[in-house]
């Protein structure tokens, strides 16, 4: 089946380009590499978003949550409950594999055969790949990029690595549930837009020595029982049970690279579009959410891209 439009991602984005879609009588697909939501699935599993719930709302669903703020939890059930309400038609842990156009037909290759479309919106977020450090040991088990749940790490000697909200967070939680827990920072201070309710609790946890913190470090080797840091008054070795990389994230990259989006030679590194359709050079395809902003990550949420949606459907029914 030739469809009208190929969504590759099945976040809240891409949902949101799926519904607006079904709403223009448009046939579409969403072909989701893992789970439903599958960069919030990822989440922390006590996580709390800055966002308030009506913030994250698409496609009219109402988003119940217990308190101003919802967590991964609520959000996940608000996410299956709008791929409900709206049976969208998403294809679950269907990597794309690479790309071809024929004519005015999109092949899309993915582990689960073959798909062809006249448009395709490439909305793939960035959570789903961390950045690496780029040093030896950071294939060790005990390297962690993602970080799920405070359990495993009790009693035992954890070095989290950042100072930006992901990191703040996973130090406070396995320090709680009785971690020894030391922190690695690039900068001269914690990340002053770190959640106001965050901050002051982890700046005091620091000064109090409940929290080591080594500030203007990296990290340069992580080895099986212990890390290597490069701090102000010189290099030195610590006992070490595991490493949190909460080091931020990126847009795939890699995947671009197969369906053959053309990037942006600076530093950001952004997918080309034009600002007004987002359509890219590629004839017929489309980025939407925050890959839109390339590798300046704080810059676009899922609040600021549900216009997205939008502005590609009626790019794609001008065209018709």
């Amino acid at each position: 089946m030739k469809y009208d439009v190929v969504i590759i991602g099945g976040g809240p984005i891409g949902l949101n380009c799926a519904i607006e879609a079904k709403k223009a009588n448009l046939s579409y697909i969403i072909l989701e590499k893992g789970v439903l939501v599958n960069s919030l699935y990822n989440f922390p599993t006590n996580m709390t978003f800055f966002s308030t719930s009506n913030l994250l709302e698409i496609g009219d669903v109402p988003f119940i949550a217990h308190s101003d703020k919802p967590t991964r939890k609520e959000a996940l059930e608000y996410f299956r409950r709008v791929k409900e309400s709206w049976d969208l038609n998403i294809s679950l842990y269907t990597e794309v594999e690479s790309m071809q156009k024929s004519g005015d037909t999109y092949t899309i290759y993915t582990n689960k055969g073959e798909f062809e479309a006249s448009n395709v919106i490439v909305s793939t977020g960035f959570y789903d790949t961390p950045r690496q450090l780029g040093i030896p040991g950071e294939e060790l088990p005990k390297v962690k990029h993602f970080y799920d749940d405070p359990h495993p790490y009790l009693g035992q000697k954890v070095l989290v690595i950042g100072a930006a909200n992901s990191a703040c967070d996973v130090a406070l939680e396995t320090y709680y549930k009785d971690a020894e827990v030391t922190m690695a920072i690039r900068e001269s201070e914690i990340y002053p837009k770190v959640k106001y309710w965050i901050r002051p609790n982890i700046i005091n946890r620091i000064e109090e020595g409940s929290i080591k913190a080594y500030f203007n470090t990296t990290v340069k080797e992580i080895r099986p029982c212990e890390v290597v840091l490069n701090t102000p008054d010189g290099e030195i070795t610590i006992e070490n049970d595991f490493v949190l990389a909460m080091t931020g994230y990126k847009p795939n990259y890699t995947l671009f690279e197969k369906l053959g989006l053309p990037i942006s030679d600076d530093e950001l590194k952004i997918p080309l579009h034009d600002p007004e359709t987002l359509e890219t050079p590629l004839v017929g395809v489309y980025v939407a959410g925050v890959i839109n902003a390339g590798l300046q990550t704080s810059k676009l949420f899922i609040e600021n891209t549900r216009v997205h949606s939008g502005m590609i459907v009626n790019s794609i029914l001008k065209k018709n």
